[in-house]
């Protein structure tokens, strides 16, 4: 179908255009940090937690600026579900996230093992597992423990690495991935 408005375009000519500038601007994990910090026009995140039923799909950035009401959400959704207490989550985390996820191009949401931990989740937690950290980011809302379906504990850490803006843990027997806006380090394969 040929638009004849006089301009020279047709419609086929400007849906290539656009897909070949689409796959052109497309992230690639060498990119992931300039992808981090000039990520596009809407920045989302997608999660369900298997602990409470609960699923999150929320634009939270467009064009340069937070949405303060979807932020709310993801403090809700990030909060300890064992105690229900939340905080406000780290919007440098979120970013992270929401960066590896798109860098990953998947389409399922990821599912949220553990974000936000009351210090007395924690304590409970350490006094069964050495793997615990006793000052643990997850305390200050700065750390997600992360698992998708569709994808390997090696791509999720690598897509998490390439973001250069945080600390990644593979755990690759238990089938999940630490993702976090601390230092950059990277411990687990």
């Amino acid at each position: 179908m040929t638009d004849n408005t006089g301009s020279g375009f047709t419609r086929r000519g400007l849906l290539t255009a656009f897909a070949a500038t689409a796959v052109a601007a497309a992230p690639t994990y060498s990119n992931a940090a300039g992808f981090l910090r000039g990520g596009g026009d809407i920045r989302r995140l997608k999660m369900y937690s298997g602990r409470t039923g609960e699923s999150i799909d929320t634009i939270y950035w467009i064009e340069g600026q937070y949405v303060g009401e979807a932020l709310h959400e993801i403090n809700v959704f990030m909060r300890d579900w064992r105690n229900g207490k939340a905080i406000n989550y780290d919007i440098r985390n979120i970013d992270i996230m929401s960066a590896a996820h798109r860098l990953m191009d998947a389409s399922e949401p990821y599912m949220l093992l553990s974000g936000y931990r009351s210090p007395e989740t924690n304590a409970m937690l350490r006094s069964r597992s050495s793997g615990v950290a006793r000052n643990s980011l997850h305390m200050k809302g700065q750390a997600a423990d992360l698992r998708l379906q569709s994808r390997t504990t090696a791509q999720m850490a690598r897509a998490a690495r390439s973001c250069a803006a945080g600390g990644v843990g593979r755990y690759a027997g238990s089938n999940f991935v630490h993702m976090d806006c601390g230092p950059v380090r990277s411990w687990g394969g």
